[in-house]
């Protein structure tokens, strides 16, 4: 109930014809304290329930556990949430052994594109794409936690 990633954003769309899936996900918060979240997901025709834990000081990984429930519970859930919301459109990209679920925001989050790969262990190597930039593990600021408080379009860039 580890959960091991890396978060990059990325520097271009070329994702965008080596995904082999795409998803619209909307997503909003029970609970976005920043030692642990309590989210609502609905990923496709999917909903999902998930807590996750305070991060590791360097970022990389954090207790998390996840329960698939009904659309429809999931649509009850988001009307409790906190303020705000996340809606994006992720693409699986194959790269190597792995794969990287790039996330496009839309709405108050639109212009940002953050990668993130889920690895066994802390110091597994994995295969780079090209369209990937600057290393943003740990940075609180690309959590969707704190999108939904901070959104992208409010950054002074």
């Amino acid at each position: 109930m580890i959960e091991i990633e890396r978060k990059f954003l990325v520097v271009s769309d070329a994702f965008k014809s080596e995904a082999f899936k795409q998803t619209r996900i909307v997503q909003a918060f029970l609970n976005s304290d920043k030692n642990r979240t309590v989210r609502v997901r609905i990923k496709g025709e999917q909903g999902f329930l998930t807590i996750k834990g305070k991060s590791s000081e360097d970022g990389i990984s954090r207790f998390e556990w996840e329960k698939e429930i009904s659309k429809s519970e999931a649509e009850a859930l988001l009307n409790l949430c906190e303020d705000g919301m996340i809606d994006k459109i992720r693409y699986e990209v194959k790269s190597g052994a792995h794969v990287f679920e790039v996330d496009e925001f839309l709405g108050s989050n639109d212009g940002l594109i953050v990668a993130e790969v889920e690895l066994k262990h802390v110091s597994e190597n994995f295969k780079k794409p090209k369209w990937l930039g600057e290393e943003v593990t740990g940075q609180l600021k690309y959590f969707n936690s704190h999108l939904v408080k901070n959104p992208f379009k409010n950054w002074s860039l």
